[in-house]
């Protein structure tokens, strides 16, 4: 089975953390990924509210190359990303829109196109849980975390095909496995606003700050994230989100494969944690050094 990476664009800035951990996960497990040679942008948030056929060149570039790199799967760490490309997928069985796609290549897209998956899905398939808890060097145990999907990983069904779509529980059955205590969170799929951060902060804020609300009210130690502008949205801006809410927050808001890099026995350090706003300090000793006292919240 052969897997083409496609890390999007926020890898080599925002969500460094991200791919940092995102990769030092997948050489531990021994999930090999190619990276797709000269990938581009998927125009992803601004381009397809420009130009439809556009946004679905840019994409129908990356699945090109990997078509024709032998790929079974193109992979992405990111929501935003893989609805983009998925959705190119599906134009590009259009043969109006193909046409109108390929006019924008340089050549015209392969016939055939893989088709386009998360790396958490990834990790399922070819790690399911039982095994993934039977390589950890640590355990979760004593985390009291509620997972957060955001709004585009999930929906629409018919698009993203990622369990359901009100209430999926990949990364529940992941951290379950290496002995962390899943809450049952109501607003996992709920949107925290994240595209909307720069023109309409006040309603960011209140979204953001519902989330962290609930987490907070119901005892989490951390809100764990699958999607770099969630997670940017969420701890960057946890401050203005409790202004909003006139609440005081100090929720760390880590990927969830920092945490299964912990637990498989890799380094804060190789995992990025010294990128998040929020420290995750106390979460990381526990996990590390032993039981926490007091959990992991402060004020």
């Amino acid at each position: 089975m052969k897997l083409a990476y496609y890390p999007g664009c926020s890898a080599q800035g925002s969500s460094l953390d991200y791919e940092l951990s995102t990769q030092a996960v997948l050489r531990k497990l021994g999930i090999r990924m190619e990276p797709i040679p000269d990938w581009n942008c998927c125009g992803s948030t601004p381009a397809h509210a420009v130009s439809t056929e556009l946004s679905s060149a840019l994409c129908a570039r990356n699945l090109d190359i990997a078509a024709r790199q032998g790929a079974d799967y193109v992979v992405t760490p990111c929501p935003s990303c893989l609805s983009n490309l998925r959705a190119t997928s599906a134009r590009l069985a259009d043969p109006k829109m193909r046409g109108a796609i390929d006019a924008l290549l340089d050549k015209p897209c392969a016939p055939t196109v893989p088709e386009s998956i998360s790396v958490l899905q990834a990790i399922e398939r070819f790690c399911s849980p039982e095994d993934l808890a039977q390589q950890a060097k640590r355990s979760l145990k004593g985390l009291r975390l509620v997972a957060y999907y955001g709004c585009l990983m999930s929906r629409p069904h018919e698009r993203m095909q990622f369990e359901d779509p009100e209430n999926p529980m990949l990364i529940e059955r992941l951290l379950s496995a290496l002995g962390a205590e899943m809450l049952d969170f109501p607003l996992k799929t709920a949107c925290c606003g994240a595209a909307f951060g720069i023109p309409e902060r006040p309603m960011t804020a209140k979204n953001s700050g519902r989330i962290l609300e609930l987490a907070k009210n119901m005892g989490a130690d951390a809100i764990v994230v699958c999607c770099p502008l969630c997670q940017m949205n969420l701890d960057l801006r946890q401050k203005q989100a409790a202004s909003a809410m006139k609440m005081r927050f100090s929720m760390p808001v880590p990927y969830y494969s920092q945490l299964i890099g912990l637990a498989l026995g890799l380094s804060p350090e190789e995992l990025g944690f010294a990128k998040l706003i929020v420290p995750a300090k106390k979460l990381i000793e526990h996990v590390v050094t032993g039981p926490m006292t007091g959990g992991t919240q402060w004020e």
